[in-house]
């Protein structure tokens, strides 16, 4: 990882020291060959070797099958104390995520505070590990287990969820329930990447899918939980480059335009940390709400003011390996490609560290289903909210409440 931030610094003196562009060309090479890889302990597996499970994965990441299941679900679960749950794998989480929801909405219809640090928390677990980490860090459930919430400067803004998360923990881990398929199940989707210092956020799966318009992500569970501190310093900053960001998540085997669609998750936020004189401001006009909305406000200049973007979301915006994407997701049209795209880049992030994926299970039918048609009850005063007319609306806006002007 050293000699990785020693190239990324050289190339970011480039353009004032002649011939150091270079540099530049030879971290784009490496960073391309690194996104064909897979991670954990996907790579170079024999598929004779690899169950069922392991096989759907791969193929999953490699884009041969669908990343998303809008509909297998449980038309109904047994008691979770019953033989007949103890039988099913995923009869528990059926009763977790039922429990998440419960917790994730609030009467606005919209998915609230907790929904989004739980979304971060899944990408601030998972996103310690990388190429160079080797077994060290990935979607392991330290971020809770070793305090990392709490000791991490970077986790600013997550010690509710993570307080909540072990709660979660206290009451299910004697039903076999890992503390890491609890931050991944919960969370299924809000890292991205640069969400730094902010709180937005199933677990992330179910987080994800309970805000309006959200993609019903595939989920696994059977992961490890490591109670050590994983590797420090490779989760992104609100005020990266856009080289930085890609060469970081390149070393994750995450492409630029997967990184695109991880941090399109930002489209529910509101930011607390970067700017504690904006603390509370949407980082689109509609936060709680899984639209797409964030890609256009983003680039236009625009955008209602209350809106607040981080700069690394303006550079990535601008970088010609990521505007691709970025153009296909802005707009209403851009919700479908991105939703999939989504998934499919969430599925890779929740596999990052994980070296036992031939053991795991697919749960997806314990998730909520998708909410595909949403209009907030108080559209008229979230945009009076969002265009700096309503300052008291934040909290309401937090909760996923409905906002009174």
């Amino acid at each position: 990882m050293k000699a990785a931030l020693v190239i990324l610094s050289a190339i970011s003196m480039a353009n004032a020291f002649p011939g150091m562009s270079d540099l530049r060309h030879v971290r784009r090479a490496q960073d391309e060959e690194n996104t064909k890889k897979l991670p954990g302990d996907l790579e170079g597996q024999d598929e004779s070797t690899m169950s069922e499970t392991g096989k759907l994965i791969k193929n999953i990441l490699q884009g041969n099958e669908t990343p998303q299941d809008l509909t297998t679900a449980y038309s109904s679960v047994p008691d979770q104390n019953s033989a007949e749950c103890k039988a099913d794998k995923c009869c528990i989480w059926k009763h977790i995520a039922d429990e998440m929801k419960s917790k994730m909405t609030g009467d606005a219809g919209r998915c609230n505070n907790l929904a989004r640090q739980c979304i971060r928390m899944g990408f601030h677990d998972a996103a310690t590990w990388s190429l160079d980490t080797g077994k060290d860090g990935g979607a392991d459930g330290s971020l809770v287990l070793a305090r990392e919430c709490f000791d991490r400067q970077v986790n600013n803004g997550v010690t509710d969820g993570c307080n909540q998360m072990q709660a979660w923990f206290d009451t299910y881990k004697s039903f076999g329930v890992s503390m890491a398929d609890l931050i991944q199940m919960g969370g299924g989707q809000k890292m991205m990447g640069v969400v730094a210092n902010t709180s937005t956020g199933p677990p992330a799966n179910v987080a994800t899918v309970v805000c309006p318009l959200g993609p019903r992500v595939r989920s696994f569970v059977g992961r490890k939980d490591n109670s050590n501190p994983s590797p420090d310093g490779l989760l992104p900053s609100a005020f990266d480059s856009a080289d930085q960001l890609i060469s970081l998540f390149a070393n994750k085997t995450i492409s630029a335009s997967q990184l695109v669609a991880l941090v399109g998750a930002h489209t529910t936020s509101q930011q607390f940390f970067v700017d504690a004189n904006r603390a509370g401001d949407p980082q689109d006009s509609t936060p709680g709400v899984w639209d797409t909305n964030f890609y256009g406000e983003t680039t236009d200049a625009s955008s209602p003011k209350q809106v607040f973007k981080f700069q690394s979301d303006i550079n990535l915006s601008q970088d010609s390996r990521a505007t691709g994407a970025w153009t296909a997701f802005t707009g209403t049209h851009g919700q479908r490609p991105w939703n999939g795209a989504y998934a499919a880049a969430y599925v890779r992030m929740s596999m990052l560290g994980v070296y036992n994926t031939n053991d795991l299970t697919e749960c997806t039918k314990a998730l909520p289903l998708p909410i595909t048609s949403f209009s907030s009850p108080d559209a008229a005063a979230l945009a009076d909210f969002a265009n700096g007319g309503a300052p008291d609306a934040a909290k309401n806006a937090s909760n996923g409440d409905v906002i009174v002007v």
